[in-house]
């Protein structure tokens, strides 16, 4: 039995455990790719094809890009040529690319949907995410883009419908229209904030929605390197920061790897079908690959437990 058609790796073979994705019946990676890192910085096209390959090779069965991050979905869409984009499961997402951002609109959705095919080299999506909203009226709106989305998927350009947002309250009102198959929430499900587990999840998981969870590594704080307290982040602040470097000390003190039990402590909630990371080249898929796979024994949990 293979993970996706075309895939090498077998289920059997693949350290990564699949998840059902909710209602959508997709079977996932627990660790899927996040699009971020090979779309910004210095990273070059050949860079970027090179780590999305790396992902696939290592049995990663999902990518997650967006308009926003920068170069990522052209990037994507020349790894994704030559017969890789049938050996992985692709979501982008709508509302926020620059020239467009904050456009909910039909017209401005499918705009965004037909650019994003493009610059992937695809003829459809697994799964399409409106992206931060600023609030849901757009969103929600007749002839908005929950409307139009479904329009998309019964033209086969789409399969399944998500929301990409930090604010619970917005993924609530998102489940309760029925519309939606997945909630994407990120930093809110991490060693430092599991805010998303007071009641998000739950809902999520009783409306049999899927849930994926983005920065397990909290920006890079949790990544095993010692984190730079006076450092400005998006979304974070210096108590987050402060929080990091005590826990890097404390796995640092009993010879452990942070970046291991940060991303591990992810999958120990059975309810996240998977985490993204984000990775900037093949070096880095291979870090968060190997963090996501090392053996933690299990007094390590308890020992982790006690400390938090």
């Amino acid at each position: 039995m293979l993970i996706k058609k075309g895939e090498i790796m077998s289920i059997q073979e693949n350290p990564l455990p699949l998840r059902r994705l909710g209602r959508t019946e997709l079977e996932v990676t627990c660790l899927g790719m996040g699009g971020a890192g090979v779309g910004r910085g210095d990273v070059t096209d050949d860079e970027a094809i090179e780590a999305v390959h790396r992902a696939i090779d290592l049995g990663i069965n999902y990518l997650d890009t967006a308009p926003l991050y920068g170069e990522s979905e052209r990037r994507v869409g020349l790894a994704l040529a030559d017969g890789w984009r049938e050996k992985i499961y692709l979501a982008t997402k709508i509302g926020t690319h620059p020239e467009w951002r904050g456009d909910f609109s039909a017209s401005g959705t499918r705009r965004s949907v037909e650019n994003s095919l493009r610059l992937l080299g695809t003829d459809y999506l697994d799964v399409c995410l409106v992206h931060d909203p600023d609030n849901m009226d757009p969103v929600v709106a007749k002839d908005g883009a929950f409307d139009e989305l479904q329009r998309m998927r019964e033209e086969g350009l789409l399969k399944f419908i998500g929301l990409g947002v930090r604010q619970h309250e917005f993924h609530k009102i998102a489940i309760e229209t029925g519309v939606v198959d997945v909630i994407l929430t990120y930093l809110d499900y991490t060693l430092l904030s599991q805010t998303a587990n007071d009641w998000l999840i739950p809902l999520a998981a009783k409306n049999d929605i899927g849930i994926i969870n983005g920065s397990p590594i909290a920006m890079g704080l949790l990544s095993g390197i010692e984190p730079d307290v006076s450092a400005e982040r998006m979304h974070l602040d210096t108590s987050d920061a402060e929080k990091a470097h005590r826990l890097y000390q404390w796995a640092t003190d009993n010879n452990l790897n942070l970046l291991n039990l940060a991303i591990q402590f992810c999958f120990r909630q059975p309810r996240i079908a998977m985490s993204l990371t984000g990775s900037k080249n093949a070096t880095e898929v291979a870090q968060n690959f190997a963090a996501a796979t090392a053996p933690v024994p299990n007094d390590v949990w308890e020992q982790l437990q006690e400390y938090l």
